[in-house]
């Protein structure tokens, strides 16, 4: 191996980096990093011990378990955005609240850092929404030539009233607009 010689394909890079990029515009990824970030101040700070020369300070609190659930569970709610991107409404709401409790059980969210970032994550998350995908090019199929017939309608969505055919007395048809209620009498 040379020096001249690359360690990776110039092409792989650029390629991986692609993917991710495509990877992370299809989820609130940016809120997932801020709700995951969020947790880690929010779980360290109580069980932190600063040292200032000889003298130790210790930030332990007695409400040290609960900093580490809420830590905790703002880290799984990032990890859930990532890749659960349909529970968005509710990590993004958990995270808003469990930002709002660490106020008082863990020294103010994480000395305010926490807690600002619960907050910004969570209603990133509330507020996202998947994008269109993007328009491929229309391709035109040859006519049918044979085989199957096509449908005579395409859309097959919308309910349409059928032509031709008398109405539905008992009221369950959704051509009448009853859509299965009944009527009294």
């Amino acid at each position: 191996m040379s020096a001249e010689t690359p360690a990776v394909s110039p092409g792989q890079f650029s390629s991986r980096r692609t993917q991710f990029r495509a990877w992370r515009g299809t989820r609130p990824f940016w809120a997932g990093l801020f709700v995951m970030l969020a947790g880690l101040p929010i779980a360290y700070f109580p069980y932190a011990h600063l040292q200032v020369g000889h003298l130790t300070l210790a930030m332990a609190t007695t409400a040290g378990a609960g900093s580490l659930i809420i830590g905790v569970l703002l880290v799984v709610l990032g990890f859930s955005l990532w890749f659960q991107k349909h529970v968005r409404t509710f990590a993004g709401v958990a995270a808003i609240l469990l930002g709002l409790v660490s106020i008082p059980v863990s020294n103010l969210g994480g000395f305010l850092m926490g807690f600002l970032l619960a907050l910004v994550g969570g209603a990133m998350a509330v507020a996202w929404a998947p994008g269109e995908p993007p328009a491929e090019a229309a391709q035109e199929e040859p006519p049918a030539t044979g085989g199957t017939p096509e449908a005579a309608d395409p859309d097959t969505t919308i309910l349409k009233p059928v032509v031709g055919e008398p109405n539905d007395l008992s009221g369950t048809s959704p051509a009448n607009g009853a859509n299965g209620r009944h009527s009294a009498g």
